[in-house]
């Protein structure tokens, strides 16, 4: 039985649960302006797509699968793929990308830690100054380096567990604002 984040999700026509989880952190923090530009990594299956484009101008997907979310240009592609730092500068860098789970914790936390620093590289090179950033990532002993690292390139970084995550998930959020 799906949970009832889900069911609500797909009666108000999100592609998944996750999208309330940006709806929250949008609220909060204002991540993404009218004239904004959003890249959205690991944007499999579009509910952040969806999301984002109610609050910015143009929003950009990026996964390895194949994501149709009507008036988005996604494009299929693995975020360790060199081409994607051949976009043009973003004001707002989105990252729920996540392993595939493999059941052994300390190995799905390296594999998601990885990809989290890779989108933080991304963002890093793509990102317009005084640009935001948000990225999930699995709790383990690495994500303290993560978040070191964001607390030196953002004017603001903190951790958050938006509403829609689960209690039992070790998924949390690193969010960057004001990009230096």
């Amino acid at each position: 039985m799906k949970d009832k984040l889900t069911r609500k999700a797909k009666k108000e026509g999100y592609n998944a649960r996750s999208a309330y989880k940006l709806i929250a952190l949008q609220k909060k923090y204002y991540l993404m302006k009218k004239n904004d530009r959003v890249l959205d990594l690991g944007c499999w299956p579009g509910s952040w797509l969806q999301v984002a484009s109610q609050f910015a101008q143009e929003v950009i997907g990026v996964d390895k699968r194949e994501t149709k979310v009507s008036g988005i240009e996604t494009f299929v592609m693995d975020i360790f793929d060199r081409r994607v730092f051949e976009f043009e500068e973003f004001n707002v860098v989105l990252s729920d990308v996540a392993p595939t789970t493999s059941g052994n914790r300390l190995l799905d936390q390296q594999k998601s830690y990885d990809l989290s620093k890779r989108s933080f590289d991304i963002a890093c090179k793509l990102l317009k100054k005084k640009g935001n950033f948000l990225v999930k990532i699995f709790q383990s002993k690495e994500t303290d380096k993560l978040l070191a690292l964001m607390k030196k390139k953002f004017y603001f970084a903190k951790t958050v567990k938006p509403f829609g995550s689960k209690k039992r998930s070790k998924e949390i959020y690193f969010l960057g604002l004001g990009f230096k």
